[in-house]
């Protein structure tokens, strides 16, 4: 079976499994997870965007608009996307630049969010790491807040990638970089933030608080890892 097909396949046996969330009730809880990560730091300015699986074939995403605060995000504002990034409903603006980043996430991951956040931990620890492709961290108890994780002794790769105004091409480095670390809950880009996803809404929240925590206490360590 083909990477396409075994995603697709994926993609329908997940929704079957977990109903998705409505357009409607995705845009509530994107206004929600703005407000959450406004408050910590992680999405200041216009950074940052968030997506919600709201129907799995066709694909279809639920996304924040391109240069929203995400402080002050509407249920009104959040913008439905397609397969190829393309608009499909929702208020008069523009769906993020990055709608094709996320698209390649939730096709190969078969998530049912992605979420991007602009942190200062994250943006610093890119760059450190940058040369390296990556950086491993263990030994934290909160690893295990992250999913199929159940000791403190694991040891997550976190790739990083060049950043790239031509989305297009960001994003099949993406994919290649997914398919290459399987195991990763989340990568970076380089000088810009991190990207993480889940099964769920709840549990891609999960992950960013859980990697954002570890990112800034491997970037406060100086020995770094």
């Amino acid at each position: 079976m083909s990477a396409v097909a075994l995603a697709k396949a994926e993609r329908q046996n997940l929704e079957m499994m977990r109903e998705l969330m409505t357009f409607d009730e995705a845009a509530r809880r994107l206004v929600e997870v703005g407000r959450r990560f406004d408050g910590r730091g992680w999405v200041l300015g216009t950074s940052g965007n968030f997506s919600v699986v709201v129907a799995a074939e066709p694909l279809r995403l639920a996304m924040t608009p391109s240069g929203a605060f995400k402080g002050e995000l509407t249920s009104g504002g959040i913008v439905e996307v397609d397969g190829a990034g393309m608009l499909v409903a929702g208020a008069a603006a523009r769906p993020s630049a990055e709608a094709k980043l996320h698209l390649e996430i939730a096709r190969i991951r078969s998530a049912g969010a992605v979420l991007h956040t602009h942190s200062v931990w994250s943006t610093v620890i890119s760059d450190r790491h940058a040369a390296a492709g990556g950086l491993a961290i263990e030994g934290y108890e909160m690893l295990k807040g992250l999913a199929g994780v159940s000791t403190h002794t694991h040891r997550e790769w976190v790739p990083i990638l060049e950043n790239d105004q031509d989305m297009a091409r960001l994003a099949a480095e993406v994919g290649d970089t997914l398919n290459r670390h399987p195991a990763a809950h989340a990568f970076l880009l380089r000088r810009h933030g991190m990207y993480t996803w889940g099964d769920t809404l709840l549990e891609a929240i999960r992950h960013v608080e859980i990697m954002e925590f570890l990112l800034e206490v491997a970037a406060r360590d100086h020995r770094g890892a």
